[in-house]
């Protein structure tokens, strides 16, 4: 145990050449798509001088091998389409990545609002599946947190909701624990 703790200072402090640094950022950009702030993070990491630092960063954006444009692109596919995440997580993971405003904007633009749309409806007729409420209220609740928690807009969410809700009233009344007759009564569900 103390063996491995010291070759793990020793690691630490192992510090790497400008060219070395540079190799090695080059083949992680190579094998995925990486932003800036990922690589000056590394770079901090391994100990580069801030003024060495730069001079890779510059190399590597001039070279093409970090683009935070093509970036945010990619992460915008990535995360709606693979993870199925709605524009609000998206852009917050991206502001965290320290990405341009402008190319986060750019980059939600290339969701189609209808697939957005018809995505998040998936999502929330798959979830309502799944869960059990009290009543109406409980349901609607319990869909809008997971299409709080998915990052999707609470405006559409909230639409997409009522709209699930209208489609199935006939088969609600098995989700929820203590159904009555006027359940829909009682939780105007289109407001």
């Amino acid at each position: 145990s103390k063996m491995m703790e010291t070759e793990k200072k020793a690691k630490e402090k192992k510090i790497i050449s400008e060219e070395v640094a540079l190799g090695k950022l080059a083949a992680l950009c190579s094998r995925a798509e990486q932003c800036t702030s990922y690589c000056r993070d590394k770079l901090t990491q391994w100990n580069i001088p801030m003024e060495a630092a730069e001079r890779i960063l510059a190399h590597l954006v001039r070279e093409k091998y970090v683009d935070d444009e093509r970036y945010a692109l990619f992460f915008v596919k990535d995360k709606h389409f693979l993870s199925k995440w709605g524009k609000k997580k998206i852009e917050l993971h991206l502001i965290r990545k320290k990405i341009p405003k402008a190319y986060i904007e750019n980059a939600l633009q290339e969701i189609p609002d209808e697939d957005y749309s018809s995505q998040l409806e998936t999502l929330l007729s798959s979830k309502l599946k799944s869960i059990k409420g009290k009543n109406l209220y409980d349901l609607k609740a319990k869909l809008f947190r997971f299409a709080a928690g998915r990052g999707f807009e609470a405006n559409l969410a909230l639409k997409t909701i009522d709209k699930i809700l209208n489609e199935k009233k006939e088969d609600l009344s098995c989700k929820m624990e203590s159904s009555s007759d006027n359940e829909f009564e009682m939780y105007d569900i289109t407001e």
